[in-house]
C-alpha cells in the first residue's frame, strides 16, 4: 500500500506559510508623482494643511496694538528722548547705576549665604535649630521691606549704642550705632536679612528635590558626607534653585530702588537728584527704566546660560539656544533660496 506524500516540508516553508500580499496593496507615491493604478495618471492632490483663522486673527490683532503703543511712545514728544540721550550716560547717572549693581551683587552673595545656613537648620535633627531658622524666615517674610529698611535706620533709637565683649559681662569696646550703621551699610543689611529668609526657603527646596535614593546610594558606595553633598546632591539640587534663585536676583536687582528712601545714592535716587533741579521727571525716569531693563536683560540670558549648564544630566540632548537657532533658520532659508535659484529648481 502507497503511503501519503509528505507535504511537511512545503507547509513549513516560508513560501508557503507568507500571506500573500493584497491585491489592492500598492507602493506609497511621492506627491505629485502619477499612480500606476490610475489610468488617466493624473497626479496625486497635494496636502494643505488646515489654516488657523482664530490665530492669525489674534496675531495681527496683537501686532497691531504693539505697532500702535511703538508709535505712541516713539511720537510722543513729552518722553523727550533728546534729554534722555543727554543724561543717559553722565557720571551721577552711571555712578548711581554702579552703586545698584554692588548692593545687588552683595545682597545676593551675603543673603544665599546666610540662607543656606537657615537651610541646613531647618532639614537639623536639633528641634532647637529648626525651631529658631523657622522662626528667623517667619518673621522677616512676614515683614514689609520698607518697614524693615525704616527700622534698621532709626535702630539707634533702640540701641544707642554697640558693645563687644563678653556675653553678661563687660564690654571691651563701645561705638556709637549712629556712627557705626550709615545709610549704604543699613541698606545692605536690612535687605541681606530680607533676602535671606526667602534663599532659606529656595535652597530647601532645592536639597529636598533630590532623590533620597541618590544619598543611600552615596552612603553604599562610601562617600563622605562632605562629598556627598558637594558632588550629588548640590549639582542635582542646583536645578531647582537656579530658576528661582534668577527672579530673586532680578527682583533684588528692581528692589534695590527702594533704598532711595534712606537717600542712598543708586540709580533712582540719582536721577530723582537731577530731576529735582531741571524739573524733567520723565525723561529722567525713563533713563532709569531703559537701564533697569537693560541690566534685567543681560541677567536673564545669563540665567538662561545656567539653566542650561546645571540641566545637563537631566536630558539626552539640550534644545538649541537662541543664537543655535537663528542659524539654523537662516541655513534653512539659504537651502531654499539656493535649490530655487539653481537650474532646473522650481
Amino acid at each position: 500500500m502507497a503511503s501519503p506524500p509528505d507535504v511537511s516540508d512545503a507547509s513549513d516553508s516560508p513560501a508557503a506559510t507568507a500571506p500573500a500580499p493584497p491585491a489592492h496593496a500598492e507602493r506609497p507615491v511621492p506627491p505629485g508623482s502619477t499612480t500606476a493604478g490610475d489610468p488617466s495618471g493624473a497626479p496625486l492632490p497635494r496636502i494643505v494643511p488646515r489654516r488657523h483663522l482664530g490665530r492669525l486673527l489674534a496675531a495681527a490683532g496683537a501686532l497691531l496694538v504693539f505697532a500702535m503703543v511703538l508709535r505712541s511712545v516713539i511720537l510722543n514728544q513729552a518722553f523727550q528722548w533728546g534729554v534722555v540721550g543727554e543724561y543717559f550716560t553722565t557720571s551721577a547717572v552711571l555712578d548711581g547705576l554702579l552703586l545698584t549693581l554692588w548692593l545687588t551683587g552683595a545682597v545676593m552673595v551675603l543673603g544665599f549665604l546666610l540662607g543656606t545656613v537657615l537651610a541646613v537648620m531647618r532639614l537639623s535633627d536639633n528641634p532647637v535649630l529648626r525651631t529658631l531658622s523657622w522662626g528667623y524666615v517667619w518673621i522677616f517674610r512676614s515683614t514689609p521691606l520698607l518697614v524693615q529698611l525704616l527700622f534698621w535706620f532709626n535702630i539707634g533709637a533702640l540701641y544707642p549704642t554697640l558693645g563687644l565683649g563678653i556675653p553678661f559681662g563687660p564690654e571691651f569696646l563701645t561705638v556709637k550705632t549712629v556712627n557705626l550703621l550709615g545709610p549704604t551699610l543699613t541698606a545692605v543689611i536690612g535687605l541681606t536679612l530680607h533676602e535671606s529668609a526667602y534663599a532659606a526657603e529656595v535652597v530647601r527646596g532645592g536639597i529636598l528635590s533630590v532623590d533620597p535614593g541618590q544619598v543611600e546610594a552615596a552612603q553604599a558606595l562610601g562617600l563622605s558626607r562632605r562629598r556627598t553633598l558637594r558632588r550629588i546632591i548640590v549639582p542635582q539640587a542646583m536645578r531647582s534653585i537656579v530658576p528661582t534663585a534668577g527672579n530673586m536676583l532680578i527682583g533684588t536687582l528692581k528692589g534695590t530702588s527702594i533704598v532711595s528712601v534712606l537717600a542712598v545714592h543708586d540709580l533712582l535716587y540719582s536721577v530723582q537728584l537731577v530731576y529735582n533741579q531741571t524739573y524733567q521727571v520723565i525723561p529722567l525716569l525713563m533713563v532709569a527704566t531703559v537701564w533697569y531693563i537693560a541690566v534685567t536683560t543681560v541677567l536673564s540670558a545669563g540665567q538662561y546660560y545656567v539653566e542650561r549648564y546645571y540641566a545637563r544630566g537631566a536630558s539626552r540632548a539640550l534644545p538649541p539656544t537662541p543664537p543655535q537657532r537663528l542659524r539654523l533658520r537662516l541655513s534653512a532659508v539659504r537651502a531654499r533660496v539656493e535649490a530655487a535659484t539653481a537650474p532646473g529648481g522650481r
